[in-house]
């Protein structure tokens, strides 16, 4: 869809920052956008319209992607939005837009929404956002993207996350739906035997648009942003219609343009609750276009969730839904499954990484953010820029971190073994035992897929006479994404209902850890390894961090005696690392 490009009410100039060589750096791909709330801009509650504010945040977005691409560039996706809180009348919208990264024709777009009071002089966070814009084919055929190069810490940090966020785009929806196909954990007759259940063909609603030149840029395409307003505007209607008060738009789940809209065409708005759940409620939006006697072409099909606050702004109770037959039985038991989706996208994905508990529970419906998460943080730490170095031996770097009250640390060496080598040999943690004498033995539990493995690795104890520990690791691997990133190996902990504690061992955490490959000239391989130093780690390194021994460097000198011997074996690793 294309994005809406129209002038906003004030466009302000990029940030400045100093960098560490001292010159002053602007990002030309950001853009702010500052928006009064008007009455026309609000909702009978004197509050911003959810849809108004979709529709500055694609515009701004757009204007961010146009500045990169520089030709015009229609909007492919959004990632899941998580509205915090709501805007009043008279307050500020700051919107903030920058491309993350660029890929052969896309490009990822954050974005960022804050809000400001201008009596108190307050400013706080409204939502977060990624969107995906694709520039737009030219008379030259086409566009091949120029590449971002990022230059503060927190530019490289997104532009190495943008590359995991597109992974887990492109594989979201097959995932959905094979989840969708197997998960039903509540059943629809638990529902048919309320008696005070709202009938769900209550809130059905269709509406009708017609696409008009104020709705569409020069290109004569509807704006994405519109589209996404319409849609909310007949789920808010579908949402009040079950509870019969006013509700409020929470949340929107990722959703992707399957088509163009254009000048003249009609647009067919549908939305019904699909499950309503104690305190909030799934509504289902689907957008067609036709014109003439031409058949329907499906839009957009997008989820939206609702709450309805009372005066304390605390979540009320709502009515049950009683599902109609067949298809509605169906988005009744989808809508439970993405419930289920969601808390874990929004517990895993969205919370700081120190808000994560050591070990998180591994499901298949959480696998593909469990290693989302488990990337990202490496990544993340791995970002960091103000590492500190602890001791030098013989070509091998210890360096320390200290943040928000947890070390870190990180090992540097150097092998002359091709990147790729070095990322086949040390993905399998089977073979770590044979340089690193901490992994006593190590198994594997299962394979999740080709990109992550969960094994279960046994360390000695640090005292003579205690008991061993046990880890139960997420490995998750990643290729390079394009020639300027490493390959990966990244690891956490997780908790599998059939692999409990157990009496012979203690069992031990790992809240981020793993392995950055840089490949360098001449066939030379940068080898980094990173650790959160967390208590079931911290006291086989914490001689080394004192200056009190040098294990680390006896360790890595043999993992690159290691890597020397075995470079030509590679026939003898498993398939699927291959």
């Amino acid at each position: 869809m294309a994005s809406e490009t129209q002038s906003p009410a004030l466009l302000q100039e990029p940030s400045v920052f100093i960098l560490e060589n001292g010159e002053t750096y602007r990002n030309q791909t950001e853009v702010k956008m500052s928006q009064i709330v008007l009455p026309c801009h609000a909702n009978h509650c004197g509050e911003l319209s959810a849809g108004q504010l979709l529709k500055w945040m694609d515009s701004t977005a757009c204007l961010s992607a146009e500045r990169h691409a520089g030709c015009s560039c229609i909007t492919a996706s959004v990632d899941d939005i998580h509205f915090e809180t709501t805007i009043g009348i008279g307050q500020v919208v700051n919107i903030t837009a920058k491309v993350n990264r660029a890929f052969t024709s896309s490009m990822e777009v954050g974005i960022s929404v804050s809000c400001e009071d201008l009596f108190s002089d307050r400013q706080w966070k409204v939502c977060h956002a990624f969107a995906t814009f694709v520039a737009r084919r030219t008379e030259a055929g086409k566009v091949q993207l120029k590449q971002v190069i990022p230059h503060t810490q927190a530019e490289q940090m997104e532009y190495s996350l943008a590359a995991e966020r597109r992974r887990m785009r492109l594989i979201h929806a097959e995932i959905i739906n094979d989840l969708l196909s197997s998960c039903c954990s509540q059943t629809v007759s638990e529902c048919l035997d309320y008696q005070d259940a709202v009938s769900a063909e209550r809130t059905r609603v269709e509406s009708v648009e017609l696409v008009l030149p104020p709705h569409a840029n020069h290109q004569v395409s509807t704006f994405g942003g519109q589209i996404m307003a319409w849609m909310e505007n007949v789920a808010t209607i579908s949402a009040s219609r079950l509870c019969n008060a006013h509700p409020t738009l929470q949340s929107i789940d990722m959703f992707h343009f399957r088509g163009p809209s254009h000048i003249g065409d009609r647009l067919v708005l549908k939305a019904i609750v699909n499950n309503a759940f104690k305190k909030s409620m799934e509504v289902g939006v689907c957008a067609e276009a036709y014109q003439g006697g031409e058949p329907l072409r499906h839009i957009n099909t997008a989820f939206m969730t609702f709450e309805v606050l009372d005066n304390d702004r605390k979540p009320c109770t709502l009515p049950r839904i009683r599902p109609e037959p067949v298809d509605g039985k169906r988005r009744f038991q989808e809508a439970i499954a993405r419930k289920k989706i969601r808390l874990d996208r929004k517990y895993i994905i969205s919370c700081n990484q120190s808000e994560v508990p050591l070990s998180v529970p591994w499901d298949p419906s959480n696998q593909m953010y469990l290693s989302y998460n488990n990337v990202s943080a490496l990544k993340m730490l791995a970002a960091q820029t103000n590492w500190v170095l602890t001791s030098e031996k013989n070509k091998v770097s210890l360096y320390t971190l200290e943040e928000n009250q947890m070390l870190c640390f990180k090992v540097e060496t150097h092998v002359a073994v091709a990147a790729e080598q070095v990322f086949l040999l040390l993905s399998d943690l089977r073979r770590r035992k044979a340089w690193d004498h901490h992994y006593q033995e190590c198994e594997v539990i299962t394979d999740s897929n080709e990109d992550d493995t969960i094994y279960r690795v046994f360390t000695p104890s640090v005292t003579k006479g205690g008991k061993g520990q046990d880890f139960i690791l997420l490995a998750s691997r990643r290729r390079p994404c394009d020639s300027g990133d490493p390959y990966l190996i990244a690891l956490r902990s997780v908790t599998l209902p059939a692999y409990p504690p157990t009496e012979d061992y203690n069992r031990g955490e790992v809240l981020c850890a793993g392995f950055s490959i840089w490949e360098e000239e001449n066939s030379f391989t940068k080898i980094s390894y990173y650790n959160q130093a967390t208590p079931g780690v911290l006291p086989y390194i914490s001689t080394d961090i004192a200056g009190l021994s040098s294990s680390f460097y006896r360790t890595f000198a043999s993992c690159s005696a290691f890597l020397e011997e075995n470079k030509d074996s590679l026939a003898s690793l498993p398939t699927s690392m291959l």
